[in-house]
């Protein structure tokens, strides 16, 4: 198991296995937001492209919010694991999209600002994460992705669980991942710093690549 020293470093493994992309004229990097910010800028100042961010929320189980029943992204994509969210009477599964939408669209009122909505039609839509758990976040992602236009998406991280990557190389065109371990556990055992990245630092990550 390799950790790396901070979302930096594991975005200079994901640009490595990226270099055919680099310079590419259609290809744009979205961080997934927040973690997957700080790895996406990495990535995009290594390939030459523009970045961008997408929002995508976890639902997390009320009693396990680590656990994840599905997730929400912008244009109304909704995606649920139906195995583990049908442990949940309708009320509660509500009660959470309820909490979640609001977030999601908090956060795409700060990070947008003055930005114009996400347009990616004709693009190679590369959506970067700080790591795939169960991949619920990045399949969202990837469907947000299409929806808004995307002519192939890659979805590139530094470690994933393999039962993720199987996953999401049924709805990505490409999935990357520069580590997938057998005993996975979480995301944050292969950080040395893997702290809960700020509003502050979007805006600042998106500001810098403007």
């Amino acid at each position: 198991m390799t950790t790396y020293r901070n979302r930096a470093e594991a975005g200079e493994a994901i640009a490595d296995r990226l270099n055919g992309l680099a310079g590419q004229p259609d290809v744009i990097v979205l961080g997934l937001v927040r973690g997957g910010v700080p790895v996406a800028q990495v990535v995009a100042d290594r390939l030459e492209a523009p970045l961008d961010v997408l929002v995508v929320r976890k639902l997390g189980m009320p009693w396990a919010p680590e656990v994840a029943f599905g997730a929400l992204g912008p244009a109304d994509v909704r995606v649920l694991n139906d195995a583990v969210a049908g442990r949940l009477d309708p009320d509660e599964v509500d009660q959470v999209v309820r909490r979640e939408q609001a977030e999601l669209e908090r956060r795409e009122q700060l990070y947008r600002a003055d930005r114009p909505p996400l347009d990616l039609t004709g693009r190679t839509a590369v959506v970067v994460d700080d790591g795939l758990a169960t991949g619920a976040t990045a399949r969202a992602a990837v469907q947000v992705a299409r929806h808004l236009g995307a002519r192939r998406v890659v979805v590139a991280v530094p470690v994933g669980s393999q039962e993720a990557y199987d996953m999401l190389a049924t709805e990505a065109d490409q999935v990357v991942s520069v580590q997938t371990p057998p005993d996975f556990g979480a995301v944050s055992r292969y950080y040395d710093d893997f702290h809960e990245v700020s509003d502050q630092e979007v805006t600042g990550a998106l500001a810098a690549a403007s």
